[in-house]
């Protein structure tokens, strides 16, 4: 009968302490500072980034920036070093060709004012993508450009969450 009379008290502390960090939380996407959020993310230009990862990073990073194509005065730089390796985690063991492919994608970035100055944020995403390997070269080819496509956008996630979650911050 004690542990009866327990639980309408701990379902009443645990209703208060919701109620009470309710007014923590608020969304970083949502009402005026998001309106005041998005107009930031759209005011970032991106660098040029090499290769054909890099080529596959940027515009996933331009749509999700400002994927309303508006044109705003640049205030932030984008600058990404990208680093690719493919990897080959599955090997038949008769023919000793690899049966799967793994592409992994580190992305070192920094967000700089246009005005210069100390970096926003900085940092390093990371994301892998993988493919099944076969005897004909050119499915080979084309599946490993579309895990490099997948890596783009995952990158491209990562990287906007974590800028938006800077600015929000500043």
């Amino acid at each position: 009968m004690l542990s009866s009379d327990r639980r309408p008290s701990r379902l009443i502390l645990a209703l208060a302490c919701a109620l009470g960090a309710s007014g923590c939380i608020k969304p970083m996407y949502g009402g005026v500072e998001g309106a005041a959020l998005r107009s930031e993310l759209s005011a970032i230009a991106i660098d040029p980034i090499p290769d054909r990862v890099g080529h596959y990073l940027a515009n996933e990073l331009r749509f999700a920036l400002n994927g309303t194509g508006s044109q705003v005065p640049p205030k932030y730089k984008l600058v990404i070093q990208i680093r690719e390796r493919v990897q080959t985690p599955l090997v038949d063991t008769i023919s000793g060709r690899a049966t799967a492919g793994s592409v992994v994608v580190d992305a070192d970035y920094k967000l700089v004012p246009i005005a210069g100055g100390q970096p926003v944020t900085q940092g390093v995403a990371f994301t892998f993508a993988s493919y099944d390997r076969s005897s004909q070269r050119f499915a080979n080819i084309r599946a490993a450009r579309e895990a490099e496509i997948r890596d783009a956008r995952s990158l491209a996630d990562q990287i906007r969450t974590r800028l938006a979650a800077a600015l929000a911050g500043a």
